[in-house]
């Protein structure tokens, strides 16, 4: 990804939600990511120009000027000629989960009018300020609530805070957290989720790490910290899983800063019940 001077925010949730971290949003130089595949819903946008992107290599590059990305979707990035923001929001939180339910395939680009009108909330130069407002306006009034099993909530609980202190997060470890058999736990955790509980643990550390390179923290340390064996065991999961190196990151987030989601509070009432994902999806206009 690119040269140095980027900018990042993490987005936090609010006493007792259960995303960590909601989002992680970066900002700065065009970038170039090799084929990848994350458990979040991504969203690259340039503040100019156009961005390529494509599923993977057997596949044919589109041209746009912001695309959203489905959890777990292999895809590449030529975003080089432009300043970009990206963010990767949890597909469990709020907000990944009502941009992922308007995503209609794995890779969405974003239509004309949409792009014009969040270029404009985020005209140059990006400050954080600017980002925050457009994540209030733009992202968070069209969330909606997630809906996940009590006795799961209380697994994705164990596991964000016991992340780098516990190291038993072996099966029969979580299904007695959760008051659940092996089996049934699996089956819930998949279901609500979206994604098995091992690679689910994996993205976690994979979001430790990078938040812990963000705030300054060596390569080394940030492993350790996120339960990598070692250096080269999460640079090598990093490539996979995004496309860059930790290395790379730590030299492009030498200015970071964390923000409460509190702060970044919609001033309209969230999207919820029955209706919410119709009316949400009418704020997202995509060309397919």
């Amino acid at each position: 990804m690119g040269a140095q001077n980027w900018r990042a925010m993490l987005m936090h949730p609010p006493p007792g939600a259960f995303a960590w971290p909601a989002a992680m949003i970066v900002w700065g130089p065009g970038f170039v990511s090799s084929a990848h595949r994350h458990h979040c819903v991504q969203l690259a946008m340039t503040t100019q120009g156009t961005l390529r992107v494509r599923g993977g290599a057997a596949d044919e590059w589109r041209r746009c000027g912001a695309c959203l990305v489905r959890p777990d979707a292999v895809h590449e990035i030529d975003a080089r000629d432009s300043t970009v923001l990206i963010g990767f929001l949890d597909a469990e939180s709020d907000v990944g989960a009502a941009l992922c339910e308007r995503i209609e395939r794995d890779i969405q680009c974003l239509g004309a009018q949409q792009l014009a009108r969040w270029r404009d909330a985020l005209e140059p130069p990006l400050t954080k300020a600017r980002v925050e407002e457009w994540v209030r306006n733009e992202l968070l009034d069209a969330r909606q609530t997630v809906r996940i099993h009590p006795k799961v909530k209380r697994v994705l609980r164990y596991l964000r805070e016991e992340l780098g202190v516990a190291e038993d997060f072996s099966l029969d470890r979580l299904a007695a957290v959760s008051g659940l058999s092996r089996s049934r736990l699996m089956h819930l955790f998949t279901e609500g989720v979206g994604v098995p509980i091992r690679p689910y643990v994996l993205w976690l550390r994979v979001q430790r790490a990078a938040c812990d390179l963000m705030s300054g923290a060596s390569v080394t340390d940030a492993a350790q910290s996120a339960g990598f064996s070692d250096a080269a065991h999460l640079t090598r999961t990093f490539r996979r899983m995004l496309g860059t190196t930790p290395s790379d990151l730590a030299l492009r987030q030498r200015v970071s800063s964390g923000v409460s989601m509190q702060s970044v509070e919609p001033v309209a009432t969230p999207v919820s019940g029955p209706n919410a994902t119709g009316r949400a999806r009418g704020r997202l206009e995509g060309t397919g």
